[in-house]
């Protein structure tokens, strides 16, 4: 298969590109500059210029492959404001590659992230959120989703707080670029919450099981981790950098505070039993301990 993936030189979507290729696919990559349009070309995969923005360009892409993985965000968490740009740009461009393949029957992965059920570890049953600061997000999923029933086998990827790769990446990286700055490893509260997490290599794999299996309209958790205490996480960091750990202020974390300081553990155990998705690397806290000072 042909596949057009966005995002594909990031830490999850280099991991996605080498899968697909790794598997007998090609890759036609969305690169925003020469820098990454290189790191496509020397991954094995097609470069094609240009970025969320460029809708035609996204239409383009669409045309000339035989499936479509969505991962590419702006990941600009420096203001509110900052942030609904990047939700509003990704729903834009995940509108613009839904409606390219209406009535062609071939695959859109996308992805989201975990949801909350309250006292107990979500499923891929329980709905996303459409409130909070990445709501927009959810939505344009759920779109994406419901194009199953104009002939697009749309499935979604739920990613958990922390997708990381050689003891960086996600959530708990935040954590970590946050106390080599400050000179503290904190977390939110008592810092009993807890967050899932997942090896990019393994999150890969099921984004290659989606593309080539997923049933129209489905949803699946690339979750390995079903929940770290974020207190055991941050005890990881300040170890590995030598700075104390201690609680600090939700709103040391700007417009993700809200995020994290919610208990929220996931379940894959429907991924795992429908798909045959088995996590193979090492997990969070193991992987934290290459950190290095």
């Amino acid at each position: 298969m042909r596949v057009f993936v966005t995002g594909g030189t990031g830490l999850i979507g280099s991991t996605v590109v080498a899968e697909l290729l790794g598997n007998g696919h090609s890759v036609l990559a969305l690169t925003r500059s020469d820098t990454s349009a290189a790191a496509a070309e020397a991954a094995g995969a097609q470069p094609l210029r240009g970025g969320l923005a460029d809708l035609d360009v996204l239409r383009s892409g669409v045309a000339e492959t035989d499936g479509v993985v969505h991962l590419a965000f702006s990941n600009d968490f420096s203001s509110p404001e900052a942030l609904a740009r990047g939700v509003a740009e990704e729903s834009a461009a995940l509108a613009a590659l839904g409606d390219a393949l209406v009535g062609s029957d071939r695959p859109l992965v996308t992805v989201s992230g975990t949801p909350v059920a309250a006292g107990r570890p979500s499923t891929e049953a329980d709905p996303l959120p459409t409130d909070g600061p990445v709501g927009g997000r959810s939505v344009a999923v759920m779109r994406a989703l419901g194009l199953a029933s104009q002939g697009v086998r749309s499935s979604a990827v739920r990613l958990p707080r922390t997708v990381h790769n050689e003891g960086t990446g996600g959530f708990a990286g935040l954590l970590t670029n946050i106390a080599r700055q400050s000179g503290v490893s904190g977390y939110p509260g008592d810092g009993a919450q807890r967050w899932p997490a997942v090896h990019a290599l393994d999150a890969a794999v099921l984004f290659r099981l989606a593309l080539e299996q997923a049933p129209a309209g489905s949803a699946w958790h690339a979750v390995a981790d079903e929940g770290d205490a974020v207190r055991d996480i941050a005890a990881v960091i300040g170890r590995r950098l030598d700075v104390p750990v201690q609680s600090v202020p939700t709103e040391t974390y700007g417009p993700l505070g809200t995020i994290f300081e919610t208990d929220q553990p996931s379940s894959s155990a429907h991924t795992r039993e429908t798909l045959g998705w088995v996590p193979k690397h090492p997990a969070l806290l193991a992987d934290l301990e290459k950190i290095q000072p």
